[in-house]
């Protein structure tokens, strides 16, 4: 069995931030997400989380998806382990992680647990032509960890090492609970180190073993906007990265900006200056052109997105979207569809082959197919106190600069005349109009010049 506890108890001081620090985003995402995501992919069954500062919020995302351990107060790493009680009494093995990593891998979680099939603890450790302030792992003549040293405590030739410690470990759980009893705080922080349970394992003769991580970034902790700026970045080519190796073209990569959760088939091709976030899926031959902005958006095959932001709709294949289009609130685009330039839906549905061109706003509408709204039209859908739908039927032709006062049904092949304002519905095959007639009034153009 695999188990998993995460370390999320901390304020994050450095953040300078009333948001608990494992709930800043990196690739639109939560850095706590990442982990968990990551776990779960690697297989492991049970994951409890350490809670403290901004609790709520961690739990408030998460939800039953894990378990939840209070530390409170909070008295160091190994502290934060013995709040995991609920899996003392488990078998198997247990991976520790800390929450402001968010860069880890599923692939490099399934390797620490291979790693440790024969061994009692593995830390996972990286290798720094610098150690700086990390903890260095201390090795035996034959190679096993024989304990971890802080930067600070290091003698001269132990700050010589290059492996460090990158904070995560795995251990066989009975252990490690075994382990933690001999945990003490005998140090100036009066706190329980969980790198202190390397000589314990090592003292009752439980077998210690580290894993070199190949890209030490994957491991790293975030502490400040700069490291979480580091994060992203890391993150951004690493997602950017797996699209292209998928068959997904990225014109310039260091400006393509895409969710950890978005999936792109093979062939489609995203311009620089494009922003694709939360659950977003988009099918293949898709042309996504400068500065679109997507999120939680379904896009068909063969979609042309031109500078335009699409947010909890659907766009069906064979249609284009753009220039500055801007679709909303659970619109739904069919097939084969041109919506064009300075265009707004909200709530809507607009049917296969129907086309708005330029310069109009639908919204809480239902159009059905081989409509053409022409340019400047308007579903007038609100009162100031409530919201109310507007039905075209299949085939309709909506005049320039109409306006369509919901509720109203403009039936099949009906006609709207341009500059109509439409208070009444409109039966199949009928034309629509209303505006007042035109009057010239003789040379009043000419005395208005004159003036």
């Amino acid at each position: 069995m695999k188990s998993a506890i995460v370390l999320a108890a901390g304020k994050g001081t450095r953040m300078k931030s009333q948001l608990g620090k494992v709930m800043h985003c990196v690739a639109d995402k939560p850095m706590i997400g990442h982990i968990v995501t990551a776990l779960k992919q690697a297989g492991v069954s049970r994951i409890v989380v350490i809670v403290g500062h901004d609790a709520q919020s961690v739990k408030a995302y998460l939800g039953d998806e894990v378990s939840y351990a209070l530390q409170e107060p909070q008295l160091g790493t190994g502290h934060a382990v013995m709040q995991a009680q609920e899996l003392a009494d488990l078998g198997g093995d247990t991976i520790v992680l800390n929450g402001d990593g968010p860069c880890i891998q599923k692939e490099t979680i399934e390797q620490a647990f291979a790693a440790n099939e024969t061994h009692a603890l593995t830390v996972l450790s990286a290798v720094l032509d610098q150690g700086l302030h990390y903890g260095r792992i201390v090795r035996d003549e034959q190679g096993h960890v024989k304990k971890i040293v802080e930067a600070k405590d290091c003698t001269p030739s132990e700050l010589e090492i290059k492996e460090i410690n990158t904070g995560l470990f795995v251990f066989k759980n009975k252990e490690l609970f075994a382990g933690l009893k001999e945990i003490r705080n005998d140090n100036a922080q009066k706190e329980y180190y969980l790198t202190d349970l390397v000589e314990i394992f090592n003292r009752n003769g439980w077998s210690t073993n580290a894993m070199i991580v190949k890209d030490h970034e994957e491991t790293m902790g975030v502490n400040d906007r700069l490291d979480l700026a580091k994060a992203e970045a890391w993150m951004r080519k690493h997602i950017n990265e797996r699209h292209m190796r998928e068959g997904v073209t990225l014109i310039d990569p260091d400006h393509t900006y895409i969710g950890a959760d978005v999936t792109i088939k093979a062939d489609t091709i995203i311009y620089p200056n494009v922003v694709i976030q939360g659950n977003t899926n988009i099918g293949s031959h898709v042309q996504i052109l400068p500065n679109s902005f997507l999120r939680d958006a379904i896009i068909g095959d063969d979609v042309v997105i031109d500078s335009s932001k699409i947010v909890d709709s659907q766009v069906d294949a064979h249609t284009t979207v753009g220039p500055m289009s801007h679709l909303r609130g659970h619109t739904h685009i069919h097939e084969h569809c041109r919506i064009g330039n300075f265009v707004e839906f909200k709530n809507s549905d607009f049917g296969e082959g129907s086309k708005c061109a330029h310069l109009t706003y639908i919204g809480d509408s239902d159009f059905g197919k081989q409509i053409n709204v022409g340019c400047g039209v308007v579903t007038v859908n609100y009162d100031g106190k409530h919201k109310f739908r507007t039905t075209v039927k299949d085939g309709a032709f909506i005049g320039s600069n109409c306006n369509l006062i919901a509720p109203v049904t403009i039936g099949e092949n009906a006609l709207l005349a341009a500059g109509s304002t439409i208070t009444d519905s409109v039966a199949d095959g009928d034309m629509g109009i209303a505006r007042n007639r035109q009057m010239n009034k003789e040379g009043l153009g000419t005395k208005y010049k004159q003036k």
